[in-house]
C-alpha cells in the first residue's frame, strides 16, 4: 500500500507510473522518498490465498455495530492455512536474534558523517550505516547494511527529546530525504524538540537493493492498459507475472525470503538501538503504519509514541489479497471525486458538465492512445498518470489540463504528467522489487489464477479503474517462489492502554497510546483501516479528515490535523478516543498551468502506503 503534501504514494499500496510508485511522505507538495511499487496502486495490496468461507463480519470499530463485509462483491475468502502466529514475540530464535543485534548496535552506535554524493543530501543532513542480519534466526550469519540520514534537533538542547524516526510507505519507499524537511515551515516546531531520523528499509536504495529485472525492462513504454482484458492479454499478463517471479529468485537467491515485515519491524528495533533510544518515537505513513503496527506488536515496552498517517487495514485477513481488492474499491469513488470536480469547473476545461461526461472524455483519449500512442504514453501510462488523481488533490487541476491539452491535439502536457522518466528507472524498479517481495513474503495468496480471475472480474464490474492494474502489480505474488510468513494478530499481547493521554510507566511494557490519522475518502488505503487498528488498539486516537481523500496528512494544509500531530510529539498528549477536521478544501482552478507537485512524475507524498 505508496501523497503530495509531505506525502507521495501507498501506500500498502502501490501504484506507479510504469511501476513507479506514490509514496506517502510529508505534505509539502514534494516527495519524500523515491519510488516504492510497481504500476498499480499501493498502500495494503496483497492477501490471502484460496479458499471457500463466506467473509466474515468485522466491527468497524469500538462500540460500533458489526459491519459485514459481505456487501462488497463476494470474491474469495482467505487463503488457506490462516491460521494466526501464535505468540505476538514470533518465533523465539527471531526474538532471542533481535535482542543480540540490538545489544550489538547499541554498543556501536551509529558514525554519522557527510552524507555519500548518491545520496544527494547535503549539510546540515548527515548519513550512516546500521547493521543487521539477514535472518533474525541467525544473528551471527550474513549482515546487511541499512542506509539512515539525520539532522539534529534545532532547539535548544536542554529540551531535545530524542530521535523522530521516519518511514514514508512502500513497501520499497526510502525515508533518507525525511531530515530535510525540519526546515519546513510545517515540521519546525517538532524539529526543535526532535531529530528528525529517516533511512532506507532492506532492499532499498543502498540498503543491500533488491532487483528482479532491468530496469530498462521495467520502465518500457509505451504500454497498454486495457480497461476490459481479453482473454489473451490475461494470458500474457499471467506469462509476465511469472517470469517476474523467477526473476526475483534467480537475482536475490536464497536471500529473498527476507524481506518481510516482520524483518522490517525487527529492523526498526535495530535501528532504534543504534540511534541510543531507549524507546521509540516513529511516525509511519501508508504501509509504514502496518510495519509500525507489527513493531508495536512485537515490541509494546520499545515505544515512546507513534503516529499512523493513512492507516492500512491491518486485520491478518485482509493482508494482502482482500486490502488489494478493497483498495481498487475505494479508488472507483476518488475516480469519481476527481470527474465531478472537473465537471463543476468545465468553463475551465471543456471536458464535460458532469461526471459521466468527463469520464466519456478521458475514454476519448484512451482510445486514440490505443490506436496511436503519444511518444512514450500509452494507455498504461494515461491510466496511471491519472490514478495520481486518487492520492492526492494537488494533482486535480494539471491531470485536468493534460487531458484537455491532448483531446484538443497537444500532447505535450500528457507527455509531461505520464512519460516514464528514463533517469529513475533503477530506482523505480528497485522499489517495485522490494513492494513485490515484502508483499509476496507476508502472507497467503491465491495460487490459481482462475481464482484471480473470477474475483476481479466481479470487482471490475463495480470499480473498473483501477481493478486490472491492481492485479497486473500483485499477479507475481501467485506465483512466488518461497514460503510465506502468517501476519501477527495485531495488538494482541501490547497490554494497550486506555486514552488517557498519557504515556505509559517507563519499563511498564505496556503500549502507550498512539496517533492514528486518516482521511475519510482515501483510497490508498481506505478509512475502514483506520477504524481497525483503532479497535485493536484501545489506547489508541483517531483523528479523521472529514470529506477528503488525499493520502498522506501530517504537514499537509489541514492545520487542525497538524496541531493534534505536534502536540501528540510534543507532550504526548493524545485527543482523546478521537477527534474530527474538518476536510481541506477542493483545489482551486490555477488562473494559469501550475507546475507539478515536486514530486514530479510520480504521485506527491507526506508521512503518512501500499
Amino acid at each position: 500500500m505508496r501523497a503530495a503534501v509531505l506525502y507521495g504514494i501507498l501506500g500498502p499500496l502501490s501504484l506507479s507510473l510504469g511501476m513507479t510508485a506514490l509514496l506517502a511522505t510529508p505534505a509539502t507538495g514534494r516527495p519524500l522518498a523515491g519510488p516504492a511499487a510497481p504500476h498499480t496502486t499501493g498502500a495494503a495490496t496483497t492477501a490471502t490465498t484460496g479458499a471457500t468461507a463466506a467473509l466474515r463480519a468485522r466491527t468497524a470499530g469500538p462500540g460500533s455495530a458489526a459491519t459485514p463485509l459481505a456487501a462488497a462483491p463476494a470474491w474469495s475468502a482467505a487463503p488457506a492455512s490462516p491460521t494466526l502466529a501464535a505468540a505476538p514475540l514470533g518465533r523465539a530464535a527471531e526474538a532471542q536474534g533481535v535482542a543480540r543485534a540490538a545489544r550489538r548496535a547499541a554498543a556501536r552506535g551509529i558514525d554519522f558523517g557527510r552524507c555519500p554524493r548518491a545520496e544527494e543530501l547535503t549539510a546540515p543532513l548527515t548519513c550512516g550505516t546500521v547493521s543487521v542480519p539477514l535472518d533474525y534466526a541467525r544473528p551471527d550469519g550474513p549482515r546487511i547494511s541499512l542506509t539512515v540520514s539525520r539532522v539534529r534537533a534545532t532547539g535548544p538542547k536542554a529540551r531535545r527529546q530524542g530521535a523522530l524516526v521516519y518511514n514514508p510507505g512502500g513497501p520499497g519507499a526510502s525515508g533518507m530525504s525525511f531530515p530535510s524537511y525540519a526546515a519546513e515551515e510545517e515540521f519546525r516546531r517538532v524539529a526543535k524538540a526532535y531529530d528528525f531520523v529517516g533511512y532506507a528499509p532492506r532492499g532499498v536504495g543502498r540498503s543491500a537493493p533488491l532487483s528482479c529485472q532491468s530496469p530498462t525492462a521495467f520502465a518500457e513504454a509505451p504500454t497498454s492498459s486495457p480497461p476490459v482484458p481479453s482473454a489473451g492479454f490475461k494470458r500474457r499478463m499471467v506469462t509476465r507475472a511469472r517470469a517476474y517471479a523467477k526473476g526475483c529468485a534467480r537475482r536475490a537467491g536464497s536471500a529473498l525470503a527476507h524481506y518481510t515485515t516482520l524483518n522490517n519491524a525487527r529492523d526498526l528495533d535495530v535501528l532504534r538501538a543504534a540511534l541510543g533510544e531507549r524507546r521509540l518515537t516513529f511516525m509511519g505513513a501508508s504501509y509504514g503504519t502496518y510495519y509500525g503496527a507489527v513493531y508495536a506488536t512485537l515490541f509494546p515496552g520499545h515505544v515512546r509514541r507513534m503516529v499512523f498517517d493513512s492507516v492500512v487495514n491491518p486485520d491478518p485477513w485482509q493482508i494482502w489479497y482482500r486490502n488489494n481488492l478493497e483498495q481498487s474499491l475505494a479508488f472507483e469513488r476518488r475516480w469519481r471525486d476527481w470527474r465531478t470536480w472537473a465537471a463543476r469547473h468545465d468553463d475551465v476545461y471543456h471536458l464535460g458538465t458532469t461526471a459521466a461526461r468527463v469520464l466519456a472524455s478521458y475514454e476519448k483519449a484512451r482510445a486514440r492512445l490505443t490506436r496511436e500512442p503519444a511518444g512514450a504514453v500509452g494507455t498504461a501510462q494515461l491510466q496511471n498518470a491519472f490514478l495520481r488523481t486518487g492520492y492526492n488533490d494537488a494533482y486535480w487541476d494539471p491531470s485536468a489540463r493534460a487531458l484537455a491539452a491532448y483531446l484538443r491535439s497537444d500532447p505535450a502536457p500528457l507527455n509531461d504528467l505520464a512519460a516514464p522518466d528514463p533517469a529513475t528507472a533503477a530506482e523505480d524498479e528497485n522499489g517495485n522489487a522490494v513492494y513485490t517481495a515484502v508483499e509476496c513474503n507476508d502472507a497467503a495468496w491465491p495460487r490459481t489464477w482462475s481464482t484471480w480471475d473470477r474475483d476481479n472480474t466481479v470487482l471490475a464490474r463495480r470499480a473498473p479503474f483501477e481493478t486490472w492494474d491492481n492485479v497486473a502489480m500483485n499477479l507475481p505474488c501467485a506465483f512466488w517462489p518461497t514460503g510465506h510468513q502468517q501476519p501477527l494478530d495485531i495488538g494482541v499481547g501490547t497490554g494497550a492502554r486506555a486514552a488517557t493521554g498519557k504515556a505509559a510507566a517507563p519499563g511498564s511494557g505496556a503500549l502507550p497510546p498512539v496517533l492514528l490519522l486518516s482521511a475519510e475518502r482515501d483510497a490508498a488505503t481506505p478509512y475502514a483501516g483506520a477504524k481497525e487498528l483503532w479497535r485493536r488498539l484501545p489506547g489508541s486516537s483517531l483523528v479523521t479528515e472529514r470529506n477528503a481523500g488525499t493520502h498522506g496528512l501530517w504537514g499537509g494544509p489541514n492545520t487542525c490535523v497538524n496541531r493534534y500531530v505536534d502536540t501528540y510529539l510534543l507532550t504526548g498528549k493524545t485527543p482523546g478516543r478521537s477527534a474530527d477536521c474538518a476536510g481541506r478544501a477542493e483545489p482551486d482552478v490555477q488562473p494559469e498551468p501550475a507546475p507539478l507537485p515536486d514530486s514530479g512524475r510520480g504521485p506527491a507524498a507526506l508521512p503518512g502506503m501500499p
